[in-house]
């Protein structure tokens, strides 16, 4: 069909009109940005460390079927390192291979393990570094938990509308926090201003002009968890995955692991954001990153960013299929949805960004239009990825009517 913008129901869909076909390589270009030698080496650091575990991929026959599909699979990353996210898998990768590289320049390119960073061997290095970064939350959580547990200082920005839930998550882990005017993209400006200032470093995941390494081992990082996915499905790959995008990293990183593995096989990749912060929406439409500007506010508080990562961009411009947004309580009900599950479904805690995935289901089902255009029907077996549980409890509790453990119970 010819790309047109479907918009009704609390949803808008773009079908892309430049998504390479099923049976395209990944292609040259995009393995100088994520490759599998960087996901294998990721996979082999991070299994590694302490209180490694593969999180669980829940199947939910029940709701699949309501829904009028054959299967559902959700990725469940509330339980990812004690720190209820897929981020902790990124920033804290990001700090480890800085750490890596600093002790490998003055010890002869030696590359430490974790096991030796772990043991204070080189704390005379470490505890001289300072790490940075802008966040909505989640993000800087994981730098500050990998700063923690290595040993350097950090400093983590967040803007105006964080919640004090998350600012008090950073600083659990022994982060300064500092709160800024404006929005997401403007703590991003401000970290990276005080970071050149002050001779730290920024672990972020996004790329801008001469800044491009370390976000890419963010993105490795990430690739974790969809190898977790792959390793459990196999030769029955699903036909869809609906995955949410902030900046892209997350997306790309689901985007390439999935073309890298499955070739001809991955599934259609649909990426969804909030209406109100729709950089790849926007960008898809002419062709190239542009910036969406305004508070960017949504209760999807780790998808308000402007600003697509060009890196991400690389990698996500032929690898999606169709763009879409959501309204804001499309997210929150699919949290209740989740909490309430059907028959003996499992049941899940999701966040607000954990649930746009459901939400986007949920906001096009009963609209055939909607539907016929993300491509489902009968046969078609959708897996969403769970990116964090109640990452803010207060919140949680106030959406879902219960506290995640009451959920569990």
């Amino acid at each position: 069909m010819n790309p047109q913008i479907l918009q009704g129901y609390g949803v808008a869909l773009y079908t892309n009109p430049v998504a390479s076909a099923a049976d395209d390589d990944y292609g040259q270009f995009r393995a100088t940005i994520l490759h599998t030698l960087g996901f294998d080496a990721a996979e082999k650091e991070i299994s590694g460390w302490p209180g490694y575990a593969s999180t669980a991929l829940h199947a939910l026959p029940q709701l699949a079927k309501k829904l009028g599909i054959a299967a559902l699979y959700y990725k469940d990353e509330s339980t990812r390192f004690g720190l209820k996210s897929f981020k902790a898998l990124g920033g804290a990768y990001a700090v480890f291979r800085l750490i890596q590289k600093n002790i490998a320049a003055q010890h002869e390119g030696h590359l430490a393990t974790p096991e030796e960073i772990l043991s204070g061997k080189y704390a005379d290095i470490i505890s001289n570094m300072t790490v940075t970064c802008a966040t909505d939350g989640n993000h800087g959580r994981s730098v500050a938990w990998g700063a923690q547990l290595f040993g350097c200082r950090c400093v983590i920005y967040i803007h105006a509308t964080v919640s004090e839930g998350r600012r008090a998550a950073i600083a659990f882990y022994a982060a300064e926090v500092i709160r800024i005017q404006g929005n997401y993209d403007d703590s991003v400006h401000h970290a990276a201003q005080q970071a050149a200032e002050h001779g730290w470093t920024v672990v972020s995941d996004t790329t801008y002009e001469g800044y491009r390494d370390i976000p890419i081992d963010v993105m490795h990082g990430y690739g974790v968890m969809s190898r977790e996915i792959v390793n459990e499905l196999r030769d029955n790959p699903p036909t869809h995955v609906l995955v949410q995008a902030g900046v892209g990293a997350l997306a790309a990183s689901v985007c390439a692991t999935f073309w890298q593995v499955w070739g001809a096989k991955r599934p259609q990749f649909v990426i969804i954001e909030p209406e109100r912060a729709d950089c790849f929406f926007q960008s898809g439409q002419v062709g190239h990153p542009v910036v969406v500007t305004g508070d960017l506010d949504t209760v999807m508080a780790g998808l308000a960013c402007g600003e697509v990562s060009p890196v991400a961009w690389d990698i996500l411009k032929n690898g999606i299929n169709c763009y879409a947004t959501i309204a804001d309580e499309f997210a929150l009900e699919g949290m209740r949805v989740f909490a309430n599950p059907h028959a003996d479904d499992p049941k899940i805690v999701s966040g607000e960004t954990g649930s746009t995935g459901l939400g986007l289901l949920m906001a096009a089902q009963g609209h055939p239009l909607l539907w016929n255009t993300l491509g489902l029907n009968a046969n078609s077996r959708v897996l969403l990825i769970g990116s964090e549980g109640d990452t803010d409890p207060t919140i949680y509790k106030e959406v879902v009517g219960k506290t995640a453990q009451e959920v569990l119970a």
